[in-house]
C-alpha cells in the first residue's frame, strides 16, 4: 500500500478555500438551512459540508460548487446566463492555443 502523502498549497490557495467556506456557512446561515439539509440537497454527507466550510482543500471542488450554488453564492460574478457566454468564449481561446505546451530541450555541446 503506497504511502499517504501530505500535499502543501500556497497561502493564497489556503486563503481562498477559508474566504469561500466562510462564504458557504454564512449563506447557509441566512437561508436558515441546516448542514444536513445542504448536504441532502446536494447529495453529500454532513461531514463534507462541515469540512467545505472549514476551507479544507482536501474537498472534490464540485462538491464545493454545488454547496456553493445551493445557497446562492454566485461564483465567477456571472449570472446562469452569461456563463454559457463565458464558457464558449474560454473554448474559443482555447482552440486557437495549442493543444499542449512542451519546453524546448536545451542542446548541450559537450563534444571537448
Amino acid at each position: 500500500m503506497p504511502k499517504p502523502t501530505t500535499r502543501t498549497y500556497s497561502r493564497y490557495s489556503r486563503e481562498a478555500a477559508t474566504l469561500l467556506g466562510g462564504l458557504i456557512r454564512a449563506a447557509r446561515k441566512e437561508r436558515k438551512m441546516t448542514a444536513l439539509e445542504v448536504a441532502n440537497r446536494a447529495g453529500i454527507s454532513r461531514g463534507l459540508v462541515q469540512r467545505i466550510e472549514s476551507g479544507d482543500l482536501n474537498c472534490a471542488i464540485g462538491a464545493a460548487f454545488e454547496v456553493a450554488a445551493i445557497v446562492g453564492i454566485k461564483l465567477f460574478d456571472a449570472d446562469r446566463n452569461s456563463l454559457g457566454g463565458h464558457i464558449r468564449q474560454t473554448e474559443d481561446k482555447l482552440a486557437l492555443l495549442p493543444k499542449s505546451v512542451r519546453k524546448k530541450t536545451k542542446v548541450v555541446a559537450d563534444d571537448f
